[in-house]
């Protein structure tokens, strides 16, 4: 059954890092977003790279830990998208460029050492091929006796007005509770900055950080970004 964004995402105060992929109208649609509860967590901004987008710290001398909270979350490949929530970005990219493919790189990953939360790392890629494109969605979480469970779930056709929303967390705790189940199937409409506004009104206030949005038409390969950012105040 198709959720809105809203109904998915509007009454839960943290579900973390988000990764949303899927089809309006004869466009494909990639969203990506950040949350935090630390200041260190708060003090990033997206930016935008040669192939993709990085975190950076908005005041770089307040940034605590950030081996875990700056990296590429969006990087392209030449007809491949790739997104995901650490910089695991790289080992797909890197192993996808050897020839592997996206489930093969994420097999030397796991999910990241932050106990107590053992924060998944999610990871999405899109690939385009024909005026058309495919996507696959993953999740690697910590199950019991710390051992790695590793998801795929694997969309073979892209359909105009679906999605699949897959998120770090169920809600805020402590420990923060890991994503559970399958990906969310979220109805897709309007254009992308209906989507974009969309996104970030509904991400919860307080915690919000940064919302990536993308649009890629299937017709012209025309390719439409938008970046939002709480420290700067858009």
């Amino acid at each position: 059954m198709k959720q809105t964004i809203q109904e998915v995402l509007g009454n839960n105060p943290y579900p973390g890092r988000g990764i949303l992929i899927g089809q309006v109208g004869d466009c494909a649609v990639t969203a990506y977003f950040i949350m935090g509860r630390s200041e260190s967590s708060r003090n990033r901004i997206f930016a935008v790279s040669e192939d993709g987008i990085v975190t950076k710290a908005y005041a770089p001398g307040e940034m605590e830990n950030p081996s875990l909270l700056l990296y590429a979350p969006v990087r392209k490949l030449g007809d491949t998208l790739i997104v995901t929530n650490g910089d695991q970005t790289d080992t797909v990219y890197d192993g996808m460029e050897q020839g592997g493919s996206f489930a093969w790189a994420l097999r030397k990953r796991e999910y990241e050492p932050d106990a107590p939360h053992y924060t998944p790392r999610i990871s999405g890629v899109l690939q385009f091929q024909g005026g058309a494109f495919s996507y696959t969605l993953s999740i690697l979480k910590r199950g019991e006796g710390d051992v790695c469970l590793r998801n795929f779930f694997e969309y073979e056709a892209a359909v105009p007005g679906v999605g699949h929303l897959i998120h770090t967390y169920q809600g805020d705790g402590n420990p923060l509770p890991s994503f559970s189940g399958e990906p969310k199937t979220i109805a897709l409409e309007g254009d992308i900055d209906t989507m974009t506004k969309t996104l970030w009104e509904t991400l919860n206030q307080d915690n919000k950080v940064s919302l990536f949005v993308q649009y890629v038409n299937l017709t012209s390969g025309n390719t439409e970004t938008r970046i939002m950012n709480k420290r700067e105040g858009k």
